[in-house]
């Protein structure tokens, strides 16, 4: 599940039309190994979806579905929410990764959904600067996480009260996001 439902106010626009940020993740969830991908859109999201449909044609973009975050304004908890409500009932663990960490690639996807498997599944990639995204969360995980995203914290608070696997990706990324122009 790609986030990328953000207006990115310090970044002066929305994040999901930032270069090509929004396609090039979809392209690291899918080379990463992930399937079934969901990209949850909110601001400016025609504009974003216009994006997407021009890179699925011209340049064979992996499957993917779009969820409408309606109330995305509220912070990436909101964003959160919409996407996790929106999952297919038989998913046994879903990886949330973020449209703005353009240094996170594949390899990091990878060895994030290598880590473990299973609807009891917690793990997220962690870099120098410790804990980040991208997230794996477990079926089981995905009732509490939606009840605890609330504002611009997401799933922090209900990864904070549990045991996570945490996935060593510093050699790989530095994780950061970019929330400013110039920051790639």
């Amino acid at each position: 599940m790609l986030l990328a439902a953000g207006a990115g106010r310090r970044m002066g626009r929305p994040k999901a039309l930032v270069d090509d940020w929004l396609v090039r993740s979809l392209r690291v969830l899918a080379d990463g190994g992930c399937s079934g991908l969901t990209v949850v859109l909110g601001a400016s999201a025609d504009e974003a979806r216009t994006l997407l449909a021009e890179a699925a044609t011209g340049a064979g973009l992996p499957p993917y579905d779009v969820v409408v975050a309606p109330d995305w304004a509220e912070g990436m908890g909101a964003s959160l929410r919409a996407g996790l409500t929106a999952l297919p009932a038989d998913v046994d663990a879903v990886l949330v990764h973020l449209v703005d960490l353009p240094d996170v690639g594949p390899e990091v996807v990878r060895r994030v959904v290598a880590a473990a498997t299973g609807p009891a599944v917690l793990a997220r990639a962690s870099y120098d600067d410790g804990p980040g995204h991208p997230v794996l969360i477990g079926a089981d995980h995905v009732a509490g996480v939606v009840a605890a995203a609330t504002g611009d914290r997401g799933a922090r608070t209900y990864l904070a009260g549990h045991a996570v696997a945490l996935v060593p990706c510093g050699d790989l990324a530095d994780g950061r996001d970019v929330d400013v122009p110039g920051r790639q």
